[in-house]
């Protein structure tokens, strides 16, 4: 049969079944070369209903020369004549192996295969293929004999085309491969290959025409696995992670995907925050293969982000952490550990937590924010000097710290020195928690907060008590001028601690005014203060 009508019979199977499951699908990625997917499907579909065994068998013997196994290649093309032997294609393959050797050998095989193929201008490709594998330079008349025949034949055939693309590009002519694979286009609109092949000439120089060209095929060859892979992956590249996300929301329910691509789709639906549909996704497959760990691990990712699956978190955290450590294969990311880790640090199992967290840092040494998360399980313990240990060492390791970070080590720095063992030991935590307070205070100009606590240190370095509120108080003045420019809204005790202090110290001026004003914006973030609305009442 000639492989241009096979592949008609097949596209308008797959037309009428919604997906088809057979031999074109494999055939389409390698001709698309990507080899790797199309061994995978040729070898998944070869016993479905519809699958020409000859030609499944074919393309695998082709994968395995260009892997070098001449062995198992010639196993493929006999399986191949055995289940066919009117297929031409597998006649093609022992020549070629017969070709360097044998050359005498090599053309009687491709003689058989014109017997069987006759009229076929793919066929007269395909040995212009085995020509030009084994030694384009040698054998360069005979591929230009092969393509003149299948020209000669149908000067429609996509095959022709595509193959003088491949040519093309093989010596970098890359105008002249995407005008060929343009024309296998025109000839042939349903043919998947050269959509994906054009499409990815303009990848890097204008990658909204490689969308427009794989748009464009899925609109001829809508159920084209091929196809829905590629443009999934075309938006995926550009960080169009939205479409991407709904192009393989598609794609992984057609049967000819492939299990890595589900790990995509589910990591695509909780980067874009679809959590619930993220969490039904992996929940689906998990119903159909309990023991898929990747499902496991964005079931779970999923559920920490839902609030009303609070209850169940536990739960799923011990079992993924089983799963985890029960097999070597079952690695982690970074918010396997963090995840885990803080339901333990919740169920009051800071052991666990820690034990977690000590893996992710030994295991990615490089994810330094487990780090600072290891910190926070010994913050939440009160072991403030360990806690404060490990973001010193956090600190030291990334390039640059940030405001939310130096802010964190300034207040663990703080609360530490409550705890200090004598004056020297609490003076040096008072000096670094002032010194990250103020990094934070430049990182973040218009916050409150770091300017707030620089005052909340220099009371405490001042000794508390009136000598202390006088260090601290222009530093709560500022704080309260930065949350009326910038509109910030304090929390209840700092509102109470810079408003109440403030407050005080006018009224100890006589200023009843100011002290009412300072009052009275205490009162708006805590209403329910009674002793301070009467001493507002008072003024």
């Amino acid at each position: 049969m000639k492989l241009r009508a096979l592949f008609s019979a097949c596209i308008a199977g797959a037309s009428l079944l919604g997906f088809a499951q057979t031999h074109v699908e494999g055939i389409e990625y390698y001709n698309a070369d990507q080899f790797n997917n199309a061994r995978e499907l040729l070898t998944r579909n070869m016993n479905n209903s519809g699958t020409d065994k000859a030609m499944s068998n074919f393309y695998l013997g082709q994968i395995s020369l260009l892997e070098k196994d001449i062995n198992k290649a010639k196993s493929y093309f006999e399986a191949g004549i055995a289940a066919n032997p009117e297929n031409a294609y597998n006649y093609v393959g022992l020549g070629q192996i017969l070709l360097p050797t044998d050359p005498k050998a090599a053309q009687a095989q491709f003689k058989l295969a014109e017997k069987y193929g006759k009229k076929d201008a793919a066929l007269q490709v395909a040995i212009a293929r085995a020509y030009y594998d084994v030694d384009p330079v040698t054998y360069e008349k005979e591929i230009t004999k092969r393509l003149a025949k299948a020209q000669s034949t149908d000067l429609n055939e996509p095959a022709i085309y595509i193959f003088e693309g491949d040519r093309a590009r093989d010596v970098k002519n890359w105008g002249e491969a995407a005008g060929q694979y343009e024309m296998a286009i025109n000839f042939d609109p349903q043919t998947p290959a050269a959509y994906v092949k054009y499409a990815n000439m303009y990848k890097m120089v204008n990658p909204a025409y490689t969308i427009m060209k794989l748009q464009e095929l899925l609109q001829k060859n809508p159920s084209s696995a091929l196809g829905q892979r590629e443009l999934a992956n075309a938006y995926y590249q550009q960080d169009k992670y939205k479409e991407a996300a709904e192009a393989y929301g598609k794609y992984v329910n057609n049967p000819n995907h492939f299990k890595q691509d589900e790990d995509r789709y589910a990591l695509l639906l909780f980067s874009d925050g679809d959590y619930q549909k993220g969490y039904d996704y992996a929940s689906g497959l998990l119903a159909s293969d309990s023991k898929n760990f990747t499902a496991q691990r964005f079931q779970f990712m999923n559920a920490a982000q839902i609030k009303e699956m609070e209850s169940q978190l536990l739960p799923m955290a011990e079992a993924l952490w089983n799963a985890h450590k029960a097999n070597s294969a079952n690695k982690f990311a970074p918010i396997d550990y963090t995840l885990i880790a803080d339901e333990f640090n919740r169920a009051k199992r800071p052991e666990e937590a820690i034990a977690v967290l000590q893996e992710g840092i030994t295991e990615i040494p490089e994810q330094k924010s487990l780090i600072k998360d290891l910190a926070l399980v010994y913050y939440d313990m009160n072991d403030n000097m360990k806690a404060l240990d490990l973001l010193k060492k956090y600190a030291s390791e990334v390039s640059n710290l940030n405001y939310s970070d130096a802010f964190l080590l300034a207040n663990i720095a703080y609360v530490a020195s409550f705890d200090a063992p004598d004056a020297a030991a609490k003076s040096d935590l008072l000096k670094t928690a002032a010194s990250y307070a103020e990094k934070a205070a430049e990182l973040n100009p218009k916050s409150y907060r770091p300017v707030k606590r620089q005052g909340d240190i220099a009371g405490i370095a001042a000794g508390g008590g009136a000598a202390g509120n006088a260090a601290k108080l222009p530093l709560y003045i500022k704080a309260a001028e930065m949350i009326e420019q910038n509109g910030e809204t304090p929390s209840a005790s700092d509102a109470q601690d810079i408003y109440v202090t403030i407050g005080e110290y006018y009224r100890t001026q006589g200023n009843n005014a100011a002290a009412k004003d300072a009052f009275s914006k205490y009162l708006k973030v805590q209403p329910g203060d009674a002793n301070i609305q009467k001493i507002v009442n008072s003024l």
